[in-house]
C-alpha cells in the first residue's frame, strides 16, 4: 500500500518576550512503506516518525538561524526614545551645557556592549529632566540600572488638526471686550505647528510695539519684526532646518490666533491682532514627532511666552505617555496658558485628543457665514450648499444630472480618480458621495477630467449637516447628507433628471450657527473619564485666514 501525506506542523518559539510562529508544510513520501491491513499500524507509524525526524531537525536549525539573525538585526536597529531622568540629590546644573553633559553620560554608558553609536536629538531643560535620543532596545536596557533613570518610551507621532469670526463672536474694533483687552497687545503667543510664512500681511507689525523685555527667544531668519518675534525649527536635530511653512497649516493657525488687521474686502484679523507671535516648527511632511513637540515647548518656556497654542494631537494614552500633556503640565507650572484643539475624529464618542485637565481643550463649531452655492433641481427644489469657487458666468440653464454610483460601483459613487472614465458625464452635473479617503477637491478634479460641467458633493451620513467652503477646481456645491439623499430620490424618480447651481456669494446670518461640527472630536475622556471634555467650542469650520 502506498502512503502519501501532506502534513502541516506549527512551531512557536519563544525568545525573551518575543514569540515567533513558524508554519511548515511537510510532504512525506512513504512509497516504500506497505501495510497489509491499514496505514495506521504501529509499525508504519513508527517508521513515519523515524523518517520525519531528520526533516524536523533541519527545519528547526534553519528556523533558529533565521530568528537569531532577525533578533541580532533588531538589536542594532535604533529608534527615537524619550528618556525621563531624576537629577541626583544636591546636584545643580548652572548651565545648559552641564545638564547636557550629564545626559551624555547615559549615552556613553549604554554603548559599553554595543557597536551602534547613540545620538542625542534633544536635551530638555524645562519640560522635564531628560532627553530624546536615537537608541537601540539594548542601549535602553543598559540605562535602566543607572542612578537617575526613571523611564524610556518610544516617541509617538501626532497629527495636525486641521475674517468674519471676530464679528460673530461680538468683537468689534474700538468697542467692548476686544478694545478693552487692547487687542492682545503685549501678549506673546507661541504656536507649535508646521512653520510660518514670513512676509504675509497677517504678520505685518503695524501698530505692534516691541516685545516685552522678558522675551528671550530668537528668530532663525532675517524677516522677524515686532509682530513675528520668533521662528525656530525643531524638526531637524542639527538645528539647520528652516522655520518656513511648506504645508500652510502653521501659517493658518498663527494668523487665526494673532494675525494683524488685514483689509481684504473687509477686515480680517486674528483673535489677538496686536499680540506678538512666535512659531515653533515641530511638524514636517511625515507628522509631528513627540520629541520635537517637547523641544518646542521646552524652548517656549525658556523664551517667555504667555500662551501656547497647538492644533495637533494624537489618540488617547495615559497622560505620562503623552508628550503634549507632559509639556503642557510644565508650561502651566511656569504660568503659561495652554490651549489645544480637541481633534477632528468626530462624531465618534471618546475620540478626544489633548484631554489632560490642565489643558484648555477646544472643539470646533460653525459660524453664521456661508459662501453659498445653491443646487437648483429640475423639479424646482432649491438646496443650499457651499463653495469658495464662485464663478460669475456659470449658466443658469438646466443641465443633465447624473449619479455615477447608480451603476458604476462604489469608486464611481465616490468619484475616485479614474472611476468616471467609462461613464458619460460630459457636460453634466455630477453627484459625488463624500468618503473613500479621497479629498473633496480631488473628487472635483475627477469630474473635471471626465468632462463634467459641475459637481454636487453630498455628505456621508456620519458627516451630517456640516459642509465646508473649498476652493474647488470646477463649479461645485457641498451639501448636507439629507440633501444628498433627496437628490438621489429625485434622480430615481425621473427619466431625465436635471440641475444647475446658483452661486450667491457670502451670506451672513445663518440661523443654525453656532452648531457643533460633525468632525469635531467628542468626549468623554478615555484617559480620565471623570473629566468633562472638550472644555469649550469655538469657530472652527471654513475659517478664512492666512
Amino acid at each position: 500500500m502506498l502512503l502519501r501525506s501532506n502534513r502541516l506542523y506549527n512551531v512557536r518559539i519563544e525568545i525573551g518576550s518575543a514569540y515567533f510562529p513558524i508554519i511548515h508544510s511537510l510532504y512525506i513520501d512513504s512509497s516504500n512503506i506497505s501495510c497489509d491491513m491499514c496505514s495506521n499500524s504501529p509499525i508504519n507509524m513508527e517508521i513515519k516518525r523515524t523518517n520525519l525526524l531528520p526533516e524536523v531537525f533541519l527545519i528547526l536549525v534553519l528556523t533558529f538561524t533565521n530568528i537569531f539573525a532577525i533578533a541580532s538585526a533588531n538589536s542594532d536597529q535604533t529608534e527615537t526614545y524619550i528618556v525621563h531622568l531624576n537629577a541626583p540629590d544636591g546636584v545643580r546644573f548652572d548651565k545648559p551645557e552641564d545638564r547636557r553633559g550629564w545626559y551624555n553620560s547615559f549615552l556613553k554608558a549604554s554603548t559599553a556592549d554595543s557597536d551602534v553609536k547613540p545620538s542625542l536629538i534633544h536635551a530638555y531643560h524645562n519640560v522635564f529632566t531628560g532627553f530624546a535620543a536615537k537608541l537601540t532596545a539594548d542601549q535602553v536596557k543598559a540605562m535602566e540600572n543607572m542612578d537617575g533613570f526613571v523611564s524610556a518610551r518610544r516617541e509617538r507621532v501626532y497629527k495636525l488638526h486641521t475674517t468674519h469670526t471676530p464679528t460673530f463672536l461680538g468683537l468689534h474694533q474700538n468697542l467692548g471686550v476686544w478694545n478693552g483687552s487692547n487687542y492682545g497687545k503685549g501678549i506673546i503667543i507661541g504656536v507649535l505647528d508646521t512653520g510660518i510664512t514670513p512676509g504675509h500681511p497677517s504678520f505685518d507689525d503695524k501698530d505692534v510695539p516691541p516685545p516685552p523685555a522678558k522675551w528671550k527667544g530668537k528668530c532663525d531668519g532675517s524677516w522677524c519684526n515686532n509682530k513675528l518675534i520668533g521662528a525656530r525649527d525643531f524638526t531637524n536635530s542639527t538645528g539647520t532646518g528652516s522655520p518656513v511653512d511648506e504645508e500652510g497649516h502653521g501659517t493658518h493657525t498663527s494668523s487665526t490666533a494673532a494675525g494683524n488687521f488685514v483689509d481684504a474686502n473687509g477686515t480680517a484679523a486674528g483673535m489677538a491682532p496686536l499680540a506678538h507671535s512666535a512659531m515653533y516648527k515641530v511638524c514636517d511632511d511625515i507628522g509631528c514627532f513627540g520629541s520635537a513637540i517637547l523641544a518646542g515647548m521646552d524652548a517656549a518656556i525658556e523664551d517667555g511666552v504667555d500662551v501656547l497654542s497647538l492644533s495637533l494631537g494624537g489618540a488617547s494614552v495615559p497622560f505620562y505617555e503623552d508628550s503634549i500633556a507632559v509639556g503642557a503640565f510644565s508650561a502651566i507650572r511656569n504660568g503659561i496658558f495652554v490651549s489645544c484643539s480637541a481633534g477632528n475624529a468626530g462624531p465618534v464618542n471618546a475620540s478626544l485628543a489633548n484631554e489632560a485637565p490642565w489643558i484648555l481643550t477646544v472643539g470646533a463649531s460653525t459660524v453664521d457665514r456661508s459662501i453659498r452655492a445653491t443646487v437648483y433641481l429640475g423639479n424646482k427644489d432649491l438646496f443650499d450648499g457651499e463653495s469658495l469657487f464662485q464663478p460669475k458666468d456659470f449658466p443658469q440653464d438646466y443641465m443633465p444630472l447624473v449619479y455615477p454610483g447608480l451603476n458604476g460601483g462604489q469608486d464611481a459613487a465616490w468619484c475616485a480618480p479614474g472611476s468616471l472614465n467609462d461613464i458619460d458625464v460630459k457636460g453634466k452635473v455630477v453627484l459625488c458621495d463624500r468618503g473613500g479617503n479621497i479629498a473633496r477637491i480631488a473628487k472635483g478634479q475627477t469630474v473635471k477630467d471626465a468632462g463634467g460641467a459641475a459637481m454636487i458633493l453630498a455628505n456621508a451620513e456620519i458627516d451630517g449637516d456640516t459642509t465646508e467652503v473649498d476652493a474647488h477646481v470646477l463649479p461645485a456645491s457641498h451639501v448636507a447628507y439629507y440633501v444628498g439623499v433627496t437628490i438621489k430620490t429625485y434622480i430615481n424618480s425621473t427619466s431625465s433628471p436635471a440641475a444647475t447651481i446658483i452661486f450667491r456669494g457670502t451670506v451672513i446670518g445663518v440661523d443654525s450657527a453656532p452648531a457643533m461640527a460633525s468632525f469635531s472630536s467628542r468626549g468623554p475622556s478615555l484617559a480620565s473619564p471623570g473629566i468633562l471634555k472638550p472644555d469649550i467650542v469655538g469657530p472652527g469650520v471654513s475659517i478664512l485666514a492666512a
